[in-house]
């Protein structure tokens, strides 16, 4: 009788456990990692308050590494965390690039003239090409040669966040582009002022050339404040005609994966024909079947349907495979802020909020992808990532440095 009774007493506290289960609120997948995402914002705030030089970006992407390291967090970051800081790294970056767009006007690009315009566009063809065309040839892996170009070329961490999402990077090609990128971005703010006079730059060229050459928004502000408001004012102005072009590069690089997917697919068709063509030329024909007679030769499952089309190899792959857009919705998001700002309707305290949001929502972000920076296996392949980013920083900066020289 007592053991019926502890079997009833423990039926009982299952169904309870389980009617809990299922009426009980459980936090979104996403929640744990979003959390640590907004600790890693709010510390990076802390100290670039703490030390102004230190621009929030760059803080958010160096405590998001140290987190991913730290015996006590490693295992939260790499473990219940990763989702939401994964989708800190994509969809938060994604908003965070949209927003980016209210700091450019058309106006201000006019402002510049247009010789600066072609000096830009210049530096920037030079640095893409150049850097991309070395790190192929220096056998980096994955994407990584075409996202340390794009860092390099255009904005940084945010233009290898938007360029990452229409090539479907993997996550520590984008994690180790971010960190080389940042890297040599923080060094640039203590070396670029040492060398303003050295070249012979008053204040308004070596803003041109802070703004044609350094990479992240805060670390241009951070690099050319130091020579004064003319400096600052004329190197934010420049660094906004680079961010404009992230828009059609994204859309170039959307158009070519799309042309790639399409050329796979069409190879993959090819290759199937050719394959069942094969197979129909050699298997034995029975007595008195037509030469023209179409032939099953791979086994159907029972009951299916003698007219069902099969979808084999290449061209499985090929039909389940989503072509990205001609122009990522957030690039367009980009383009209708720069159009909504060229208006002037907005309010400054818009503006400024605006700036707010996208600041923390870019630090959200890089903080999520430097969690998932591994330095071990960093170190590999590090000589050469180094050795690129040295090269890539010499282009940018010499090119640039002509481009003002030719324009003063």
């Amino acid at each position: 009788m007592t053991l019926t009774a502890a079997r009833g007493r423990a039926r009982q506290a299952r169904k309870s456990r389980q009617a809990r289960q299922a009426t009980g609120w459980r936090p979104p997948a996403t929640a744990y990692g979003l959390g640590l995402a907004a600790a890693g914002v709010a510390a990076a705030w802390t100290v670039h308050r703490l030390f102004p030089a230190v621009p929030l970006l760059t803080a958010a992407v160096v405590l998001g590494i140290v987190a991913a390291h730290l015996p006590g967090a490693r295992g939260l970051v790499r473990g219940v965390c990763r989702a939401g800081l994964s989708f800190a790294g994509k969809r938060l970056m994604r908003l965070g690039i949209v927003l980016l767009g209210l700091k450019l006007s058309l106006d201000d690009v006019l402002g510049l003239g247009w010789a600066t315009v072609a000096m830009v566009l210049g530096v920037v063809a030079a640095t893409f090409c150049g850097t991309w065309w070395l790190g192929r040839r220096m056998g980096l892996r994955g994407d990584q040669p075409l996202l340390i170009a794009t860092g390099y070329s255009i904005c940084g961490a945010s233009a290898i966040g938007a360029v990452s999402e229409v090539s479907d990077s993997d996550e520590r090609d984008v994690a180790t582009s971010v960190a080389l990128v940042t890297l040599c971005g923080t060094l640039a703010i203590a070396v670029l002022p040492l060398l303003q006079h050295p070249l012979g730059l008053d204040d308004a060229a070596f803003g041109r050339w802070v703004g044609a050459s350094v990479h992240d928004v805060g670390q241009v502000v951070a690099t050319a404040q130091t020579a004064g408001p003319a400096a600052l004012g004329d190197a934010v102005l420049v660094k906004l005609v680079r961010v404009a072009l992230l828009a059609p590069l994204v859309a170039a690089l959307a158009t070519a994966v799309r042309v790639r997917a399409k050329g796979t697919r069409a190879t993959g068709t090819e290759a199937d024909e050719s394959e069942a063509e094969g197979a129909r030329a050699t298997e034995p024909r029975a007595e008195g079947t037509r030469a023209t007679e179409p032939r099953v030769v791979e086994p159907r499952a029972e009951g299916a349907r003698a007219t069902e089309p099969r979808v084999v190899g290449a061209r499985a792959e090929g039909a389940t495979r989503r072509r990205p857009p001609l122009v990522p919705l957030f690039v367009l998001g980009f383009l209708a802020m720069t159009a909504l700002r060229s208006t002037g309707i907005l309010a400054t305290a818009a503006l400024d909020a605006a700036a707010t949001a996208q600041e923390l929502l870019l630090a959200a972000a890089l903080f999520g992808l430097g969690s998932a920076v591994h330095l071990p296996s960093l170190s590999r392949t590090g000589a050469r990532v180094a050795a690129l980013g040295l090269c890539a920083w010499v282009v940018i900066a010499g090119a640039s440095y002509g481009g003002v020289l030719l324009t003063t």
